[in-house]
């Protein structure tokens, strides 16, 4: 078992702190003989239950929702008509709230996931606002819970008030639950690193649509139990109580004041908020209306101004910083680490001149391949192969519509025309995820890294597109960094690399999904003449071990020692195919690169 693979997996001090915790709550209830303390020491873990429901999907997907109130709502009346109008058990109903609020979920995600942004939160404020119209307009302005003095207990209707604390911490300690096994799956992974790079991750083969989807299902769902909660303790539901503004506001507000993204975050913000919200309702409400609100607003307005990412990770900061904790990642890397950018990854010596294309099978056919966006035709009729085992290098001058071509191969784009068969497979209409797991790898030229997480997270969302199981992708993620050097950076955060390493990493996330063919865009774009001799060390390794790449690069002489052939790109035109020696010769070549009058230059 890998150092990062047992360190995801234990999950024993998250929980003890929050059984510790939880009991600690509970101690304190028992201890409580005041019905309205008891009424708020019950709400807390609800609208808690409420913001970590809200930070299962935005927190990991980074999409703002404005619409969780339709969730909570519907889990609420739920379970308040089943039992009114139906008889069924609050037990049951707050199964039913559950199954509910998860079908709403996929219901709401399937449409609404095509949005984008600010248009993707408004869409999710419209459905709350719409529910409440239509719950008004059904007739049930105010659903009472009825009473009953026989069974009370199967009917959730508790003589002690406390009982209801223990329910509520109950179903906030299985939201921490699941919210914490997300934390440690590649559930949580792939989603942090849609948040992070969605582009990057979709080409490392994650379904960006998938996992939005389930996180969504999953959060309605547990925000549906919250609501059949919350319906049985407030014993009447009306649509303003459930679907309005403040319900959305405030599984948002304490979330963000606590820490979006944390697991414990939504916690916290209840835990402070809500009790002094409902405190000076309670005490000046009669005087200044709206208090409440005030509090919640003054409350982000602080933390936006003081503490951007939650008070919990102001907290946490201050503590690591206080125990010298905070570059124990940077320097946890050993001696050997620290001579990579000199030494490189160990690998052939990329002799001076590479060597004849090998004659293997056709790996890649393109054929008559274009791309029109608007009235700029980017690529025009390109065609071209690619043999197994070979390094084929693309060149060209800048806007020759290289990247693009790249584009168009792994489904980042669609061809206006044309076909990309690879391995007898057309690969024209597949998305990028589908053409990664078919085997085919992509870096970009930007850098795309997931620069909150470590390296090997990095690396390992490539690898999930190959290993189902999250033990052997971690191994074939750490395989992949030994291939490239980079195995000492493991626990280092992507975001504190230098260029070298970032470019080298990269490399190796494609790798980790095990590609038959990797598509390379400028991995040399700004690196120095020993950096540059580092990556092609590793890119020699990578052939050698069987792995066909092709590679977009401007350093000519890097391409001319490199690549087995060249294939020259103008205008989206291919303009020349052939081995490095003849191609750098070639007066269209010449001209296209250094213009007209170097021709003659280049003759004699």
């Amino acid at each position: 078992m890998h150092k990062a693979s047992s360190t995801r997996n234990q999950i024993g001090r998250p929980l003890l702190v929050t059984f510790g915790l939880a009991t600690l709550y509970l101690f304190a209830a028992a201890l409580t003989a005041n019905p309205y303390v008891l009424l708020i020491m019950t709400l807390v873990p609800i609208w808690a239950t409420v913001g970590v429901s809200w930070n299962v999907f935005s927190g990991y997907s980074g999409l703002l929702s404005f619409g969780h109130a339709a969730f909570f709502g519907l889990g609420a009346y739920t379970l308040a008509v089943g039992f009114a109008h139906f008889g069924l058990s609050p037990w049951i109903g707050l199964l039913a709230a559950a199954a509910v609020g998860a079908l709403a979920g996929a219901v709401v995600g399937v449409p609404t996931f095509r949005l984008r942004g600010v248009y993707f939160s408004l869409a999710m404020l419209a459905y709350p606002l719409a529910l409440l119209y239509v719950f008004e307009w059904l007739g049930l302005q105010e659903v009472a819970l009825p009473l009953k003095r026989e069974g009370a207990v199967a009917y959730m209707q508790f003589s002690d008030p406390r009982a209801y604390v223990l329910l509520a911490v109950a179903m906030l300690v299985g939201a921490l639950l699941i919210n914490l096994w997300i934390g440690r799956s590649r559930f949580g992974l792939s989603l942090l690193a849609v948040k992070q790079n969605e582009l990057a991750a979709e080409a490392s083969g994650i379904n960006p649509f998938r996992w939005k989807l389930l996180a969504l299902v999953l959060s309605g769902a547990i925000a549906g139990v919250a609501g059949g909660l919350y319906a049985v303790v407030l014993v009447i539901v009306t649509p303003h109580s459930v679907f309005g503004m403040l319900v959305s506001a405030q599984a948002l507000i304490f979330t963000m004041f606590g820490g979006v993204g944390r697991i414990a975050g939504p916690v916290l913000g209840a835990l402070i908020l809500l009790p002094l919200g409902e405190l000076l309702n309670a005490t000046l409400g009669a005087r200044l209306p709206g208090i409440q609100g005030v509090i919640y607003g003054a409350a982000i307005i602080l933390i936006v101004l003081m503490a951007p990412e939650g008070v919990l990770p102001r907290l946490t900061d201050a503590w690591q910083a206080r125990r010298g904790r905070r570059g124990a990642g940077a320097t946890a890397a050993p001696a050997a680490a620290a001579s990579l950018a000199t030494n490189g990854p160990v690998a052939p010596a990329v002799p001076a001149a590479a060597p004849p294309a090998p004659g293997g099978e056709l790996i890649l056919r393109v054929q008559g391949l274009s791309k029109r966006f608007g009235g700029l035709q980017a690529v025009q009729d390109v065609a071209f192969d690619v043999r197994r085992g070979e390094i084929l290098g693309i060149i060209g001058p800048n806007g020759a519509g290289k990247t693009t071509m790249f584009n168009l191969l792994n489904g980042m784009v669609a061809p206006t025309s044309g076909s990309i068969v690879f391995e007898g497979q057309e690969l024209r209409g597949l998305r990028s995820y589908q053409v990664c797991r078919l085997g085919v790898g992509r870096t970009f030229q930007v850098v795309r890294p997931f620069a909150r997480l470590s390296v090997l997270e990095n690396v390992v969302i490539g690898a999930f597109a190959a290993e189902p199981d999250d033990a052997l992708a971690y191994g074939r993620a750490m395989e992949a960094l030994r291939q490239v050097g980079l195995e000492p950076y493991a626990q280092v955060l992507a975001g504190g690399l230098p260029a070298v390493q970032l470019r080298l990493m990269e490399i190796a996330r494609a790798l980790a999904s095990r590609p038959k063919l990797l598509l390379l865009d400028e991995v040399l774009a700004g690196l120095g003449g020993g950096e540059v001799e580092q990556v092609m060390r590793a890119l020699t390794a990578i052939r050698d071990a069987g792995v066909t790449i092709v590679i977009i690069e401007h350093t000519m002489h890097a391409m001319v020692r490199l690549a087995n052939r060249l294939l020259v790109l103008d205008h989206g035109k291919v303009l020349y195919v052939g081995e490095p020696a003849a191609v750098t010769s070639e007066p269209a070549v010449i001209e296209a690169y250094l213009g007209k009058k170097w021709v003659g230059h280049a003759a004699h």
